[in-house]
């Protein structure tokens, strides 16, 4: 089992944990990743990152496709992968709901299907440099010829010599966009994944293998969901400071009949209570919908609890059909407890 080691985004002052970072990949953590949201951006902590390591890989999860054109995520992550000496970078990709994407990014929703579909395909041109990068898509097309267009634009070819074979991960939830992930990604960050999930996306994947043709398996394919990891006596109080974040995103994360994080919740078994929390939040009353989240759905999704019931409560990740497992973890004991479970310490 590979793991990774989540940083997320800063909050109001940026700090990169650094010291963390070495610790896991002395541990033999195979990755770091990175997020961004509003705040601070995924890229330029990968970069930093890069001169303070000598193996990890260096992941984005995620690059908000609506936040940069497919070609500058594209150069973004050929640059930080010859900075950090080849073969690290991992470009993950994902979208925000259209709260964000329409609010803060400026974007038009669209369609989502179409537009991963387009990004992954002119990213990978534009590493492999096989001829100048042009595009007809559904969501994006190079050159742009669109409303505004001058019609000057002309089909380039990328002057850095990348690495061809970046690769490509997706975050996705939906079926449609699990299965297209399957079909041209390399690798899959699930979004709410415990044991047994597999049960449930286990047939979109192959659907999607199906599609992708040439014998493409899980054999070819990474999955790597996030799990919060916290050695602690008081489980109650830990899972409790886990609910208002569940919250925010089940209750108030989006529009009342768009909200991914409340049809995940559902998904997962707990249609009344995400119903019920999505109600409570939107009516101005945070503390009870957080009061609402169930101690099982927290304690499903991550390993919280004393050191021994955290051995106890691993083996069904590590049967659960994922490649890897990234963690979140505020204590150095837990990313080392993670190392000896997994078997990554060498």
């Amino acid at each position: 089992m590979k793991l990774g080691l989540s940083i997320g985004y800063s909050g109001a002052h940026m700090k990169l944990p650094v010291k963390t970072v070495q610790l896991a990949e002395k541990l033999g953590y195979d990755s770091v990743w990175t997020a961004e949201a509003y705040g601070s951006d995924a890229v330029s902590p990968l970069g930093y990152l890069a001169a303070c390591t000598e193996r990890i890989r260096l992941g984005a999860g995620i690059l908000q496709v609506s936040a940069r054109t497919p070609t500058a995520a594209a150069m973004a992550m050929g640059t930080i992968d010859a900075l950090a000496g080849g073969n690290r970078v991992i470009a993950g990709l994902g979208m925000s709901g259209p709260q964000i994407v329409e609010g803060w990014y400026g974007q038009p929703w669209g369609k989502p299907y179409w537009r991963l579909r387009d990004y992954v395909t002119i990213m990978r041109k534009t590493f492999k440099r096989e001829a100048p990068v042009s595009h007809e898509g559904r969501e994006i097309s190079l050159p742009f010829t669109g409303e505004g267009s001058m019609g000057l634009g002309k089909p380039l070819k990328s002057i850095l010599h990348m690495n061809p074979d970046i690769p490509i991960w997706l975050g996705t939830a939906t079926e449609t966009n699990v299965r297209l992930t399957a079909e041209i990604a390399d690798g899959w960050l699930p979004l709410n994944f415990v044991p047994g999930s597999m049960e449930v996306y286990g047939p979109w994947l192959e659907e999607g293998f199906a599609r992708a043709g040439g014998g493409k398996s899980f054999k070819d394919f990474e999955i790597q969901p996030g799990l919060p990891v916290l050695i602690t006596p008081d489980i109650k109080s830990a899972l409790a400071r886990i609910k208002p974040n569940v919250a925010l995103y089940v209750g108030g994360m989006g529009h009342k009949d768009k909200n991914f994080h409340n049809d995940m919740m559902a998904l997962r078994g707990y249609p009344d209570e995400a119903r019920r929390i999505q109600e409570l939040y939107l009516a101005g009353h945070k503390e009870e919908a957080a009061n609402t989240v169930p101690d099982e759905y927290c304690d499903e999704q991550a390993l919280i609890g004393p050191a021994q019931r955290i051995r106890e409560r691993y083996k069904p990740w590590a049967d659960s059909g994922a490649t890897g497992l990234t963690i979140s973890a505020p204590q150095e004991e837990a990313l080392e407890l993670m190392a000896e479970l997994a078997g990554t310490r060498t």
